[in-house]
């Protein structure tokens, strides 16, 4: 038998010990592809936040990214709760925002989130077809002549913006302020504030002679228009009954807290 050169030995054989070579080479690699695609490695290495997710009366722990979004937030509170993400209204300093990530809003460790959440049927009670249909043809009859302009609002608005009033910044939208909304007037004229308290879903409202604590559930609609000549400061009505007749009438409130308020005391889940 002839050997090769340098006492190298034949092709054939040599090939066979490489091809060994390569398949603990494959194995190595497929060892470390695996070790890049797990996601609990992954998640140890973003910053995380711990929060307490408080939902009708239970507390939930949650360890979550803080680069995660309200979105995500969503879903999570979904796997502890089983209350679907379109159902729930969640809350820190206000309605917290979908789009935006944990990290934006500055919640940090130990934070409390506040969720809301009612079932199917409730939805459909509070926007049946009949009241949809009834608030559209009201809706139309505003649009002939600005609330503003008429009789029963004039009365209030004609005696001038108070002097105490809370700034406000035309065009602008801002999250709900931790502290009271006053300064306002009401039907009567009288001095009022509006106090959201969050951790009991209430709007407190609040005048000289006494404070009613309102569930924000049982809120069927709020509306609001600027007031004319003072377009950074609107007139908001609160529909604490079945029918308009029980709308509780609030005046020079800032323009750039009026989305967070409707958002707030509604949630977005009603518009769906």
């Amino acid at each position: 038998m002839e050997t090769e050169p340098n006492g190298a030995e034949p092709v054939g054989i040599g090939s066979g010990r490489g091809d060994a070579g390569s398949d603990t080479d494959a194995a190595n690699t497929s060892t470390q592809d695996s070790s890049i695609s797990n996601g609990d490695e992954a998640d140890d290495k973003q910053e995380m936040v711990e929060l307490k997710i408080i939902w009708n009366k239970n507390k939930y722990d949650l360890k979550i990214p803080v680069d995660n979004t309200g979105a995500k937030l969503k879903e999570s509170i979904h796997s502890l709760t089983g209350l679907p993400p379109a159902m729930q209204k969640v809350m820190y300093k206000g309605l917290l925002p979908e789009d935006k990530t944990l990290r934006d809003i500055k919640i940090t460790n130990g934070a409390k989130i506040m969720v809301v959440g009612s079932t199917i049927n409730d939805v459909l009670a509070v926007n049946t077809p009949k009241e949809v249909m009834q608030q559209e043809v009201k809706a139309e009859e505003n649009k002939k002549e600005p609330l503003c302009r008429q009789k029963q609002h004039r009365k209030v608005l004609d005696k001038g913006k108070p002097d105490d009033i809370m700034p406000a910044i035309k065009g602008a939208k801002e999250r709900l302020p931790t502290v009271p909304l006053s300064g306002m007037f009401n039907k009567s004229g009288g001095k009022v504030r509006l106090t959201f308290k969050l951790e009991q879903d209430q709007l407190w409202i609040g005048t000289k002679e006494r404070t009613e604590k309102v569930p924000m559930g049982s809120i069927k609609n709020v509306v609001s228009e600027p007031i004319e000549g003072h377009e950074d400061y609107h007139m908001m009505a609160f529909q604490l009954g079945p029918t308009e007749a029980s709308q509780y009438w609030v005046y020079w409130v800032p323009s750039q807290f009026v989305d967070a308020i409707k958002d707030t005391v509604l949630g977005k889940w009603q518009y769906f």
